[in-house]
């Protein structure tokens, strides 16, 4: 393969990144040769490494085929010879975001006590560690602050903005998107795994429009590995793209269907990878993503639980969670949890795409009953990957199954009491008609953009269906937008199509704006900033 490089300068630069140099290296079984001194210095040399002996060097590394697989930065120390030093691997990304704190997230090379100094204080690790998680705390609400990230000698400057305080009714803008596993045209358009480019645009606008928080839910990746190691390298990527708006704001993410990682077996049948405390996907997430701790436990202790006094199931720790920002809150829902991908799932049990299971279902409506009654929230967001009602792409499942209710998950051969879609109704049941501060459902896994609009008049049942039917006491959107990356769908004729309100196939960055009752939503391509829509939501 190849290794292109060039030096990468952090200060006073919004973004940093590498300016590439003209040439590149050959990689020759796993290793390649840069004379740094005959080709990054005198008039190549703009970040002074010559006089400091301190550089960041940046590379891209791409195989004999063309495939962008890994870009990469090494901290080095010397005037010739060089020594790799303390490097900041992945962010640092702001976090766990509230009116007076905020955490800072990123990961080095070597175990290291690092800190952050905000406004004059310095926060710093208790131990030598590789992956860091800061807090910083006592800060004002809706107040902007540069923070140094200090690691071995170097540092690097950034700044955040904390939230609106809970309850405020004051203006902000918050984004959306979901699926950007790597796409078709070539270039950066797939570096292992993802979309960088689309991501890179997507960050970079969502930024410029002045959003507070992104939330991303589902599909970061190309994923469907049997390699923790494989699944890492490409959430690396995802995350090297994320970092254009995660070192400013929060990137709240989420667990869609190519996040799976299987353990695999003869005659196509994959599971969840276990022992699921150890390898599961949903482990691998949250070793890869920072978020809130406040979601369920797990499935153990439900009715189809098969050992009373063994943990039988993955955790939800951090890819089930909430949180609040003003007057809003946002309900984040794993709808591949515990996901088997393969077909024979009565066979070998699991889960289903789509399907909630009922300790994440109980959650929810144990959630959306306490945001109902704080008096601080009056707008609340779902999202989860899978669409109630597919559009374009994804007919054949979601909560859908083509119209079949047979499909349910499968807990030690035993399949679940209630199918996909009656499961489906018990979710819009608590979103719409027991509760009145939900404002939609917003979802991902079809690659496109469509709003359409839930009301009794929908018609949301196969033919012949015998079961008791949903009663929609009133109008609820759902908004898929799958759109940032992945190889797109064009719309199916379904028989809730009518519904629809608008649907796009370019790629679509969505920009919220609350102000206080209102609720606005631009829909911007992140590519060429054509806009997709404008619409007053509320």
């Amino acid at each position: 393969g190849t290794i292109y490089y060039g030096l990468i300068k952090t200060e006073n630069i919004e973004f940093p990144q590498p300016v590439f140099f003209k040439r590149n290296a050959k990689i020759n079984k796993g290793k390649a040769k840069i004379n740094i001194i005959k080709r990054l210095s005198g008039k190549y040399d703009f970040v002074d490494w010559e006089n400091t002996g301190k550089l960041i060097l940046g590379y891209r590394i791409v195989d004999e085929a063309g495939l962008m697989i890994y870009d990469g930065r090494i901290n080095l120390r010397g005037k010739g010879p060089f020594e790799p030093d303390v490097t900041m691997l992945e962010g640092p990304f702001v976090t766990l975001q509230k009116d007076y704190r905020v955490s800072i997230a990123f990961k080095t090379n070597k175990p290291v006590v690092c800190s952050v100094e905000v406004d004059n204080k310095i926060y710093e690790d208790d131990t030598p560690v590789y992956d860091h998680l800061i807090h910083v705390i006592d800060l004002e609400p809706y107040s902007e602050y540069k923070y140094t990230v200090k690691y071995g000698d170097w540092k690097e400057t950034y700044s955040f903005k904390t939230a609106r305080q809970k309850g405020s009714r004051q203006p902000f803008v918050w984004a959306y998107a979901s699926d950007s596993r790597a796409g078709a045209g070539g270039g950066e358009r797939e570096i292992y795994g993802t979309n960088y480019y689309i991501v890179k645009k997507m960050m970079t606008l969502a930024k410029a429009k002045g959003a507070n928080f992104f939330q991303f839910t589902g599909d970061l990746i190309n994923g469907y590995t049997i390699s923790p190691d494989q699944t890492n390298l490409e959430y690396a990527n995802f995350k090297h793209a994320m970092e254009f708006m995660g070192r400013y704001a929060p990137v709240n993410v989420a667990m869609g269907n190519h996040e799976v990682i299987m353990r695999s077996f003869k005659g196509r049948i994959s599971v969840d990878r276990f022992p699921y405390d150890q390898c599961s996907a949903e482990k691998i997430f949250a070793d890869n993503f920072v978020n809130p701790l406040n979601g369920p436990e797990g499935e153990d202790g439900a009715k189809y639980d098969p050992g009373a006094n063994t943990v039988d199931f993955p955790s939800y720790k951090e890819n089930a969670y909430y949180y609040t920002y003003g007057n809003m809150a946002m309900v984040v829902m794993n709808s591949n949890y515990w996901y088997a991908p393969s077909r024979k799932i009565p066979e070998h049990s699991g889960n289903l795409h789509g399907y909630i299971m009922d300790n994440q279902l109980k959650w929810l409506k144990e959630t959306i009953n306490k945001l109902e009654k704080d008096n601080d929230i009056d707008h609340i967001f779902v999202t989860l990957h899978t669409p109630a009602f597919p559009n374009g792409g994804h007919s054949k499942d979601d909560m859908w199954y083509g119209g079949n209710n047979d499909r349910r998950a499968y807990v030690a051969g035993k399949p679940l009491k209630k199918g996909i879609i009656e499961r489906r109704d018990e979710i819009l049941d608590i979103l719409i008609n027991q509760s009145k501060k939900c404002v939609m459902m917003l979802n991902g896994d079809e690659h496109n953009y469509n709003r359409m609009v839930i009301d009794s008049t929908i018609n949301m049942y196969p033919e012949n269906w015998d079961k008791p039917k949903l009663k929609i006491s009133r109008p609820f959107i759902q908004i898929t937008n799958g759109a940032a990356g992945a190889p797109y769908y064009s719309q199916e004729v379904l028989p809730w199509s009518d519904h629809v309100k608008k649907f796009s196939t370019l790629n679509a960055l969505m920009l919220f704006t609350i102000d206080g009752e209102k609720i606005y939503l631009e829909v911007v391509n992140p590519d060429t900033f054509e806009v997709i829509e404008k619409v007053c939501v509320k």
